[in-house]
């Protein structure tokens, strides 16, 4: 298997090794692995792809999310990400699977949002359209690593708090229905995540974070928005441009990502897996402490030991 780097410290392209070596080969399947802990994207060109394929490929890394209410998919471990309708048009604009693409396109990392955060994602293009449409991934690993060592310190023993809501609610205000709203109640994580494996710190952030444990809404909203920008500076990205046949896996612990724009007329089909993170991933130091495991509309008077300083130095 040959590795090719592709992006500014993150993603590599796999030469040698197909989907299928990986389901049926441990040796195939290790080396993958080290280059997943060490790349944090992954790209695989010229696939023979089908569901069964990679839902194979895919179980060689994790439990298989399975997937939420309210998405193409729900109740299997394929989530459909599509603009197009039951009879293979395209939809409109303002059509609800058009505005779920385009909440793709904030920066995020898949199922922050979730009762049990995600490792990886898998995707892979089955239709795609002539120009747009790709896939743009930065390393929240080396993020991390520029910040300063006393907001580092900080940032480590902070928590954060996610809602697929939030997130959704940047796009239209009703684009998260009751459903998902019950299913998908605010979660909250570490805003550092540690791999247990190499032992390196990534920020652990998304669109879908909205409140810090300790820190005002407003400062909190502030730093959030600040992290991401400092982790997205121009020049530190991954843009990838999806033939057919492309498979793509990325570490969710150590990535965010986000889709481009497309010509509203054209289709894009696209199938992802989600392999759910486990303790041997690191899962169970990022959840927060007991007391602090209510969303901040029901949280009790904060600790002063829990606040952290904004980048001004500020409490």
């Amino acid at each position: 298997m040959e590795i090719v780097p592709l992006g500014p410290g993150v993603a590599a392209e796999l030469r040698g090794v197909t989907i299928h070596d990986v389901a049926a080969s441990e040796a195939a399947y290790a080396a993958v692995r080290a280059a997943f802990e060490a790349h944090s994207v992954l790209v695989l060109r010229d696939q023979d792809v089908t569901d069964e394929a990679q839902l194979a490929f895919s179980r060689r890394f994790g439990p298989l999310e399975v997937t939420k209410v309210g998405a193409q998919g729900y109740g299997t471990n394929l989530v459909i990400l599509k603009t197009l309708d039951d009879k293979g048009n395209v939809v409109l604009e303002d059509h609800r699977l058009a505005l779920e693409n385009k909440a793709n396109q904030l920066w995020h990392t898949d199922s922050s949002f979730k009762r049990v955060p995600a490792l990886a994602s898998v995707l892979s293009s089955r239709i795609i359209p002539g120009w747009g449409g790709e896939t743009e991934y930065v390393s929240t690993r080396l993020a991390f690593e520029r910040l300063d060592p006393a907001l580092q310190r900080r940032l480590e023993n902070s928590f954060a708090w996610h809602e697929y809501a939030y997130s959704r609610g940047k796009i239209a205000p009703d684009l998260a229905g009751p459903a998902e709203r019950a299913a998908l109640p605010p979660q909250c994580w570490r805003l550092v995540w540690k791999n247990p494996i190499n032992d390196r710190k990534a920020l652990y952030m998304a669109s879908h974070a909205y409140a810090i444990e300790g820190m005002e809404r407003k400062a909190a909203h502030q730093l959030l928005a600040e992290l991401i920008v400092a982790a997205t500076t121009p020049g530190a990205s991954y843009l990838h441009s999806w033939r057919k046949g492309d498979v793509v896996m990325w570490d969710n612990r150590a990535t965010m990502h986000r889709g481009r724009p497309w010509p509203a007329r054209e289709p894009r089909y696209m199938v992802r897996t989600t392999i759910s993170a486990t303790a041997v991933d690191g899962l169970e130091a990022m959840r927060a402490p007991t007391r602090h495991r209510r969303s901040p509309t029901s949280l009790p008077p904060r600790d002063p030991a829990w606040l952290i300083s904004d980048p001004r130095g500020q409490r």
